[in-house]
């Protein structure tokens, strides 16, 4: 099982490294491309939403077709799309190669949750979600440095030749050792499944479950959005401080994640979802009181910033793998499109709600804590309807 979960993290890393890797470089492929810096920023935004719509289509395709011959044609499609940013010679060809990655990604991402599903259930599948959302937090931590080391001397291309290498490796991988695990009464469809997808939508077990998703997407995002300004602009951060700053923090939510996924057999799933829910309204408090209690001419001070983010972080760490299991563990049989909504909700959701919060007239600061807010209220919700689930399926294996 532990061979099958790290060839499902070498997957899953494909949707970070797609956005976090060329973070670094993004002034230069402006000034490259003879484009300005917003609209090379605005291909993370696109990325994101096409990985949370796209999946609504890849979640059928994976149950028709199985999670192995999506994931090849996933994989592939991604190559497509690295080569194409690595020879971009125009903006709209750039954002052209993040609409493709962004595809590529929601095939492999519904593939990733699905043989989860497929093979695990319960605590087993929360401490699975757990470690492959956890893992993730590695590349947040050293892709911005790395992807940056490697522009500095190499230019701006260089990153995404970087990348074609390494996604060519997972190709190899997936097409040599990844079993077909979908299981032999799973439901598929010859269209769209509207009618299924309104079905699970209107589960209100499945929705509470996967709002805990979007409210922890959306603090994750609008963190990463604003800690540029926060970090940079105001409280003066050089380039390599900012990425040192901002890769511990990726550490820390890995260290996190990693105790979380030790203590859920422990504690239980609706212990985990009460304390992300707690550590999400310290870290607003605390961005909060920064801003109210300390004086203005501290308030720059990068502590005051990152100490609240990082007890949020920590909350998501608790909270995901819980919240995804609760939310996929009714759906055995139409597990691709039920993992399909949970992935749309908590991409699209998240963007939403972080979009929200920056559109408002607040200081940064203020935004970030709002999400924290929400996404502590989401959580508790979700533990509350945690004790009306009952029982658990048994350990699905093939």
């Amino acid at each position: 099982m532990q061979k099958f979960l790290f060839l499902l993290l070498s997957m899953v890393l494909l949707g970070p490294l797609g956005i976090d890797l060329y973070l670094p470089a993004i002034p230069a492929i402006a000034l490259g491309l003879n484009s300005s810096e917003g609209v090379i920023q605005s291909s993370i935004s696109l990325f994101i939403l096409v990985m949370g719509l796209g999946q609504l289509v890849a979640g059928p395709l994976v149950d028709k077709f199985g999670r192995r011959p999506i994931a090849i044609i996933g994989v592939v499609v991604y190559l497509a799309g690295a080569i194409i940013a690595a020879t971009s010679v125009a903006p709209w060809m750039f954002l052209l190669s993040r609409v493709v990655q962004g595809l590529a990604v929601c095939c492999t991402s519904v593939v990733i949750f699905s043989g989860v599903r497929d093979r695990m259930s319960g605590n087993d599948a929360a401490r699975a979600y757990g470690f492959l959302n956890g893992t993730l937090n590695i590349i947040p931590a050293l892709a911005p440095l790395i992807g940056g080391l490697i522009a500095q001397y190499y230019g701006w291309r260089a990153p995404f030749w970087a990348l074609s290498g390494y996604t060519v490796a997972i190709l190899l991988l997936v097409i040599f050792k990844l079993p077909e695990t979908r299981p032999a009464d799973t439901q598929t469809n010859t269209g769209l499944p509207f009618r299924q997808y309104a079905r699970i939508l209107s589960d209100s077990r499945f929705i509470t479950f996967a709002l805990v998703n979007a409210g922890a997407m959306g603090m994750a995002l609008t963190y990463v959005s604003l800690a540029p300004t926060v970090l940079m602009n105001v409280a003066g951060l050089t380039p390599l401080e900012f990425s040192i700053v901002f890769g511990a923090n990726g550490f820390w939510i890995m260290a996190v994640s990693f105790v979380a996924n030790r203590i859920i057999r422990k504690v239980g799933r609706p212990v985990c979802l009460k304390t992300g829910g707690i550590l999400m309204f310290i870290g607003c408090a605390g961005l909060i009181a920064g801003i109210t209690l300390v004086p203005p001419a501290e308030q720059t001070a990068t502590w005051l910033y990152m100490l609240p983010v990082a007890s949020a972080c920590a909350g998501l760490a608790f909270l995901m793998g819980p919240a995804t299991s609760y939310a996929l563990e009714p759906f055995s049989s139409e597990a691709g499109v039920a993992s399909a909504l949970v992935g749309s909700v908590q991409m699209a959701g998240g963007a939403l709600l972080g979009f929200i919060a920056m559109a408002l007239p607040l200081q940064p600061k203020l935004s970030v804590a709002l999400v924290m807010l929400a996404g502590g209220c989401l959580a508790m919700l979700a533990r509350r309807a945690s004790k009306k689930s009952t029982g658990r399926l048994t350990r699905l294996e093939k």
